[in-house]
């Protein structure tokens, strides 16, 4: 296969499809691991270490870039098999039966994952974009009320101080789950882990990913708008 093909036939597609999703798999466990940090109720002195570590290290802002890239080739590879299976059946057949052939979130991944863009949007727009604009100096840090240097933490509070922003959150949590529990499943399938023996297991541990990611991810706002989180 050419990388041409790679990046245009369904096979390559899916095959793109699968790796950067395990990358993001990967990503999602450590990015729930330090977010969860704040469980610790210590005023986020250990998230904010953790933080400064990971937006400090040049290794983890070259693997920053991989991240990126990684994202965007996922999110365009998805838009354009999407539009592919769209448009190989422009008609339905007339006694198609879709819910005996495919779960309803196989076949739904294009409004899921367009929800969960727009959750990722709204993600980057309250913690990445004013973290980056100040650490590069594009933008002055912000200053927590009570005094603190726990800037991030302090910005978490503020954010999820919001209902309407905790429920929006929760919207793209619920979206992420459905995503993650059949990208799973279907990323070690593409690839070709594919067997009786194993496929069940891959499914379960699928299954106990997502659930433990999307708790994890559902509770930080909670928390923050409950005052939980000291």
């Amino acid at each position: 296969m050419t990388w041409k093909q790679l990046f245009s036939s369904s096979i390559g597609r899916k095959f793109t499809m699968g790796f950067t999703g395990i990358f993001l798999i990967l990503f999602l466990i450590v990015h729930a691991g330090l977010n969860a940090c704040i469980f610790l109720n210590d005023h986020g002195d250990t998230f904010e270490a953790a933080a400064h570590f990971m937006s400090h290290n040049w290794i983890m802002r070259f693997l920053e870039i991989g991240l990126f890239a990684g994202l965007i080739t996922h999110i365009i590879q998805g838009l354009m098999l999407w539009m592919q299976n769209n448009k190989a059946r422009p008609v339905q057949y007339q006694f198609n039966q879709p819910s005996k052939n495919s779960k309803w979130y196989s076949r739904s991944m294009g409004i899921l994952g367009t929800l969960l863009l727009l959750f990722l949007v709204m993600h980057l727009s309250h913690f990445y974009v004013q973290t980056k604009m100040s650490l590069y100096g594009f933008a002055p840090e912000k200053t927590p009320a009570d005094g603190s240097h726990n800037v991030l933490f302090y910005e978490m509070k503020e954010v999820f101080s919001h209902n309407w922003i905790v429920a929006l959150y929760l919207i793209g949590v619920i979206s992420l789950f459905w995503h993650l529990f059949h990208g799973f499943q279907s990323a070690f399938q593409t690839l070709g882990l594919h067997h009786k023996k194993y496929s069940p297991l891959i499914n379960k541990a699928g299954l106990i990913y997502a659930i433990i990611i999307c708790l994890l991810f559902a509770l930080m706002p909670v928390s923050m708008f409950m005052g939980w989180i000291a």
